[in-house]
């Protein structure tokens, strides 16, 4: 069976205090002793019984030579912990400057701010007027960066928008024309919109153009031959020919002989 938990507290019973005094100090002495042979380590025990009695172990020749050094070392912890009268006037002297310089940013901020400017002179305004002008050119500087920078950024991205512009109209201009049906073959003389194009020159001006006196034998003659026979587009090109036959024949007379037009039929001379 195991053994039952110990609690940790003053034995009433003097006979069995004794005994566990005992066996705890053997086994105490021998944990020290096991210690300073595993671990190499210095080991020193003082141990007082409740009668007075000493019993000591050191792991060294002598005891006297660990507790020197036990002494030493206390010592030397308590002096590094407290700090010597110069080093304590040396840290005393650095916080006053520091304050100081502390007092003085204090102030200048707030006469930066425009405030306590009262007890300044005249030269103290001037030095904090052109700190206060140098400032702003720096901040104008920094601020105009700034903007350049934007402004380059929204021009690279105009010009990526514009380049996808472009290929997606070329896109849809390629949709467009394949869906399209091919454009029907037009007369030369005929516009885009199937009208009859009188001249491509430019507007003749009003005196090109002269009343023909009334004179019935010059007028010319028309043979009405029936048309339908022809195709629309035939029956509109004779008509323009007719009129421009008729302006022809007003326009210069003597010089061009006028032959009857044939009904439907161009003259032979204007072939």
């Amino acid at each position: 069976m195991g053994r039952g938990k110990v609690v940790l507290q003053r034995i009433e019973n003097k006979i069995s205090r004794q005994v566990t005094f005992a066996k705890r100090r053997n086994g105490l002495l021998k944990k020290a002793y096991e210690l300073s042979i595993l671990c190499d380590a210095e080991v020193a025990l003082v141990l007082f019984s409740h009668a007075g009695r000493l019993y000591q172990f050191s792991s060294s020749s002598n005891l006297l030579k660990t507790l020197e050094r036990y002494q030493r070392h206390i010592y030397a912890s308590a002096d590094a912990a407290v700090p010597s009268s110069d080093e304590m006037q040396h840290n005393y002297q650095e916080y006053l400057k520091l304050k100081t310089r502390v007092e003085v940013l204090q102030h200048s901020q707030r006469n930066l701010l425009g405030e306590d400017l009262a007890p300044l002179s005249t030269s103290e305004l001037d030095q904090l007027e052109s700190q206060v002008d140098k400032t702003l050119k720096q901040i104008r500087s920094r601020k105009t960066q700034v903007l350049l920078d934007e402004l380059c950024d929204l021009k690279r991205k105009e010009q990526m928008l514009q380049d996808a512009n472009r290929v997606l109209k070329r896109k849809l201009d390629e949709v467009e024309a394949e869906a399209d049906p091919p454009p029907q073959a037009q007369l030369p003389w005929l516009g885009s919109s199937g009208d009859a194009m009188l001249s491509d020159g430019p507007p003749q001006p009003e005196h090109f153009f002269q009343a023909l006196e009334s004179n019935p034998s010059l007028q010319p003659t028309y043979f009405h031959r029936p048309c339908s026979n022809f195709l629309p587009e035939q029956v509109r090109l004779f008509s323009i020919l007719r009129f421009c036959l008729c302006r022809f024949h007003t326009m210069d007379m003597n010089q061009q002989p006028v032959p009857a037009p044939g009904g439907c039929y161009p003259p032979a001379w204007m072939a």
